[in-house]
């Protein structure tokens, strides 16, 4: 049977509004034919309108094959793990979102020649702007810590660069559940397109999550047209069963969720998975004390990591955790988004 092409990927997924927007699909063409637009909601990618397949009759899939809309969606609360534990960075990182852990393992897995790049988001300080970047030096991903799950950006777009013109071999790739899932796709294909990508990815960390929000009405419309908020006077934004932001001078004001479902991206409203159950190593706040971050160690990879840290002295671990906390966000996540 003949590979899907980006036509079937467009009629079952971007035209069904069940697009998350994760990038994949951008990374893995071969032919550099798939991107996103700019601008308010946009909701899934466009072709330039050559498809190797589609055009040619040249075998591909890529795109289809790695898509996390493509399939059933995962509906565990916890999924498997080997241990999970409350963890914080021994070291200052200035914009950490809980504890710093997630920076404390790739840090030291830089320093330690464990992993060569992190394929993650960063964001310009002055206007938030997310963006999809290689960090490959410690101290500058130390500096760009702070997760950026808050609003939407395609996180995997920069892989490409990392593995076809960067040649990394031993990668991190740092995801919401979307990001994780489509990863996973490439380690399991057979499409031989996809074979360089799951060689090169040693390691995926997955960033617990609800859902995104657009950058333009989040950032451009909700909070600077109706809170008079200029995105340099935001130093954090924290979602925590509202969106708590912290501001430059100390103060900070508070969202309702409520408020923002204008702002959330369509395609999230079909995702089941919290915890990014298909990652080496999940990443969140909820179930460990204040301050601290909550790991999910799911395989031997990511525990030899964390363990690394942790020897090195960058990362301290403790076991005061909250499963009934995660598994009743997830279990809450999965009911609502099920059958979508």
């Amino acid at each position: 049977m003949a590979a899907k092409s980006y036509l079937d990927l467009k009629s079952e997924v971007w035209d069904t509004g069940r697009c998350s927007g994760c990038g994949a699909c951008v990374a893995v063409c071969p032919a550099d034919a798939l991107f996103f637009d700019e601008g308010e909601m946009i909701t899934s990618p466009r072709s330039n309108g050559y498809c190797k397949q589609a055009t040619d009759s040249v075998s591909c899939g890529a795109c289809y094959a790695v898509c996390p809309r493509i399939g059933d969606q995962p509906a565990e609360t916890l999924g498997n793990y080997l241990e999970i534990v409350s963890a914080k960075a021994v070291f200052d990182v200035p914009r950490k979102q809980s504890g710093g852990a997630v920076t404390a393992i790739l840090a030291n897995a830089l320093d330690e020649g464990l992993i060569d790049a992190v394929v993650t988001v960063t964001e310009d300080h002055w206007t938030l702007r997310p963006s999809s970047v290689v960090i490959t030096k410690s101290d500058v991903l130390v500096q760009q810590a702070g997760s950026r799950y808050s609003w939407w950006v395609p996180l995997l777009a920069a892989l490409k660069y990392a593995i076809v013109e960067k040649k990394f071999r031993k990668i991190a790739v740092v995801g919401v559940p979307c990001a994780v899932q489509a990863v996973d796709h490439m380690r399991k294909s057979d499409n031989d397109l996809l074979r360089p990508y799951a060689k090169a990815i040693r390691l995926v960390v997955g960033l617990f999550c609800t859902e995104t929000f657009d950058y333009t009405a989040l950032i451009q419309g909700k909070l600077k047209a109706h809170y008079k908020l200029e995105p340099y006077e935001i130093r954090k934004l924290d979602v925590k069963g509202k969106l708590e932001i912290l501001k430059q001078d100390g103060t900070t004001t508070i969202v309702p969720l409520s408020e923002l479902e204008t702002c959330i991206r369509k395609g999230c409203h079909f995702c089941t998975d919290l915890t990014a159950v298909q990652s080496d190593l999940s990443a969140g706040a909820i179930g460990s004390p204040a301050g601290s971050t909550t790991l999910i160690v799911r395989t031997q990879t990511g525990k030899g990591m964390l363990d690394s840290a942790v020897q090195h002295k960058k990362l301290a671990v403790a076991t005061d955790i909250d499963k009934s906390a995660i598994e009743k966000l997830a279990s809450s996540k999965i009911r609502k988004n099920s059958g979508k």
